[in-house]
């Protein structure tokens, strides 16, 4: 089965051509950091109007790479949430535009099922997880952890309660009067700093369920910088690096009590803050420490990019997906169902 699939939730206009779930035979993005740096991060409005201007360049270009005409295509999958309202708007009409002149199946998708399951593709060198296994989450919008039994089938085990990670590292970052994307630049300044020059607070650590929380971090760096001044030169790479273990630990700890409560023998990382070199790492060596096999998939997978979308795309389409449209709509405030099975697990709000 050839699949189209595309995204465009937040300020990534891509589209992918998957073969079979597994096989990446195309994927094209437009990216539009440059357009966002100059305001510090995505302006809904601007991302919505930039994604209209280039998705059908970028469809053009996904075809083209994989040597395939739009009619060669069994069926569309696009992300439906969650994401920006008008980012999604675009995707989505292109898709069921796409899908209704071809008389293809179409499927919405859950951009976190994206995420979770990317790993799934087929990538030189790195085996795909079998089920079950713990998937954590980390992005600009999310930072979740569940319980993945096959596709379709999670269970909620914890989540951020305020600012996810991703967040928590742009908004640091715009305090230190660092460009958009901050995740990247802090990364970049902490390899030549001390992370134990600051002592910053782990949130939630001592809580036993496995929710986070990144606000409180957040709200301590602006006070340490109310105190001592924005840094320059080595103190701002110590402070960078110090912030940067602090989220490093929390997303390790809480990941690796979830391996406790449910004796996982398998982690899966993703989402944009999972380019992050410290958390790779550390992650690869608390799974090694405690015989656990660690799952990241390579950096250009784990932004927002519609390759992602490929194994979730071919599991529901195989199972009979219409060339209907009823019901399909925006779910852009997170509460579009993950799967068809989620299961909360824990009480905290959903994002």
């Amino acid at each position: 089965m050839l699949v189209c699939t595309i995204e465009s939730s937040c300020d990534e206009t891509s589209v992918a051509i998957i073969e079979d779930g597994r096989h990446v035979r195309s994927v094209a993005v437009a990216s539009q950091i440059p357009i966002h740096r100059r305001y510090g991060g995505v302006v809904p409005e601007i991302a919505s109007r930039n994604h209209i201007r280039d998705i059908h360049t970028v469809l053009d270009d996904a075809l083209a790479e994989a040597g395939v005409e739009l009619a060669d295509v069994d069926g569309f999958g696009v992300t439906a949430g969650p994401g920006l309202v008008g980012s999604l708007l675009v995707g989505i009409e292109t898709a069921k535009a796409l899908a209704y002149v071809a008389g293809k199946p179409c499927v919405g998708l859950n951009h976190i099922e994206g995420h979770l399951t990317a790993v799934m593709l087929e990538l030189d060198g790195e085996p795909s997880p079998e089920f079950p296994f713990i998937g954590m989450v980390a992005s600009g919008g999310h930072s979740d952890i569940y319980w993945v039994e096959g596709f379709g089938e999670y269970t909620s085990l914890g989540r951020t309660r305020d600012d996810a990670a991703g967040e928590a590292f742009d908004k640091v970052a715009k305090m230190l009067g660092l460009p958009y994307p901050g995740g990247i630049e802090i990364d970049q300044l902490a390899r030549s700093g001390d992370p134990a020059a600051i002592d910053f607070p782990r949130p939630m650590w001592t809580r036993k369920n496995l929710d986070m929380s990144f606000a409180g971090l957040k709200t301590s760096v602006r006070t340490h910088l109310k105190t001592h001044g924005v840094p320059e030169g080595q103190a701002l790479s110590d402070l960078c690096a110090s912030f940067q273990q602090a989220v490093v630990d929390v997303l390790v700890m809480k990941t690796f009590a979830a391996v406790t409560k449910k004796q996982a023998k398998r982690v899966v990382l993703s989402g944009g803050v999972a380019c992050n070199s410290v958390l790779r790492a550390a992650m690869r060596a608390e799974g090694e420490r405690r015989g656990v096999r660690i799952h990241i998939a390579p950096p250009w997978l784990c932004t927002d990019n519609a390759a992602m979308l490929g194994p979730i795309a071919h599991h529901y389409l195989a199972q009979g997906a219409e060339a209907s449209f009823e019901g399909f709509d925006i779910k852009a405030n997170g509460n579009m169902p993950l799967g068809q099975s989620a299961r909360p697990d824990s009480k905290g709000p959903h994002r």
